[in-house]
């Protein structure tokens, strides 16, 4: 289904941002939006911005927009997806959405658009749990620790870790399975080296967890 919310601050400022997402959110949004030399945003070329009006269901104009067009997977949750930029207001802001979901559009829930992201494999959970670290940051070591684990520095370690714990279960399962076969000693010292070295590689991101805790949520301290 295409579900929508409001992707910024609620308050007054100069740009407020409705974001939508589901397949066929562009032909949705195409019904209560207008350009004025008539261009429709399903044929917009994607990761572009149309100049237009969203218009209420008596046809009166809620607010002049810039309304920006992915199309998936080259997009946030990996689906189509708008973003229609208003003026940042509590008022207008809150119609266009209410005029979006009246087309068909349902609210979504929170952290549903990064849900998806993970859903669709945009983003594994790692990063879809540092998107956010990255928003709630209070110093830039914060930010910097967050920043890396959104582009998948922590996936990729863990990555490595993975495949060579599994290239040893792979050659300790072919001796279970085929011990007929000359495959060499079942403990040879490449299998002991690697797993030693993955447990001081765990542990060493279980210590930096601990240290990645205090960046973030800092430390309470008695004076």
């Amino acid at each position: 289904d295409i579900i929508a919310a409001i992707a910024t601050p609620i308050g007054e400022g100069g740009i407020g941002i409705i974001r939508v997402t589901g397949e066929g959110s562009i032909e949705l949004v195409d019904k209560v939006f207008k350009n004025p030399k008539g261009k429709i945003l399903k044929g917009t070329n994607p990761n572009s911005i149309v100049y237009g009006h969203i218009y209420d269901y008596l046809g009166q104009v809620i607010d002049e927009v810039l309304v920006s067009v992915f199309k998936g997977p080259r997009s946030f949750t990996a689906e189509d997806t708008v973003e229609i930029n208003c003026h940042g207001g509590i008022i207008p802001i809150q119609k266009v959405l209410q005029q979006v979901l009246s087309v068909g559009a349902r609210l979504a829930e929170p952290g549903e658009f990064a849900k998806r992201a993970f859903l669709n494999g945009r983003l594994d959970l790692a990063q879809a749990e540092s998107i956010i670290d990255v928003i709630r940051s209070q110093t830039d070591m914060a930010l910097k620790i967050a920043v890396k684990q959104l582009q998948g520095g922590l996936s990729q370690e863990l990555k490595v870790i993975r495949d060579e714990l599994l290239e040893v279960i792979a050659y300790l399962e072919a001796h279970i399975d085929f011990p007929e076969e000359d495959l060499g000693d079942l403990s040879s010292e490449a299998n002991t080296k690697a797993i030693k070295s993955n447990i001081v590689r765990l542990k060493k991101l279980i210590e930096n967890a601990d240290t990645g805790k205090i960046f973030r949520e800092g430390l309470r301290a008695v004076i």
